[in-house]
């Protein structure tokens, strides 16, 4: 996971997003995907960042943290790291119990709700203006709190 600092172009609101690598930021910049949570506005860019920089290993000793608790460019509380950790764990288990649809998750869910396929779990890809049709149909979607790879790109 990577996180960025993202910057609002339309009224300069600053907020964080979550990634599973610089690519996925891209692409969903691209695909339209990204919204300020602030004004919902789509001209969304990265901010400028102090990087992270650790102490050299030799200096770290055996208080060394776990990779999560060092996401952004200040260190996570312990609780939340811990938090971000059985969220991962639930997310994981959900998605073994679910179908991956990929680009097609509007119109399955869209088929299952109104009755014309079978009701099952599913999980894939849609864009902000499909999430909110399903929503304004009143097929109740959610997004996943962190990136999902389609299996034929996991490794």
């Amino acid at each position: 996971m990577i996180v960025f600092d993202l910057e609002c172009l339309a009224a300069r609101h600053r907020f964080e997003g979550w990634f599973g690598s610089s690519g996925d930021f891209e692409d969903q910049r691209e695909r339209g995907l990204l919204t300020c949570p602030a004004c919902g506005s789509g001209d969304v860019a990265k901010a400028l960042m102090a990087p992270a920089v650790g102490r050299k290993g030799n200096q770290l000793g055996q208080t060394a943290k776990a990779p999560v608790e060092q996401l952004s460019n200040q260190p996570m509380p312990p609780e939340a790291a811990e938090m971000m950790r059985q969220l991962a764990k639930i997310q994981a288990e959900a998605l073994r119990n679910s179908r991956w649809v990929g680009q097609s998750f509007a119109e399955d869910a869209r088929a299952m709700h109104y009755g014309e396929r079978e009701v099952e779990t599913i999980h894939g890809q849609a864009t902000i203006a499909e999430a909110k049709e399903l929503f304004e149909e009143g097929i109740g979607v959610a997004p996943l709190p962190f990136p999902v790879v389609s299996p034929d790109e996991a490794n």
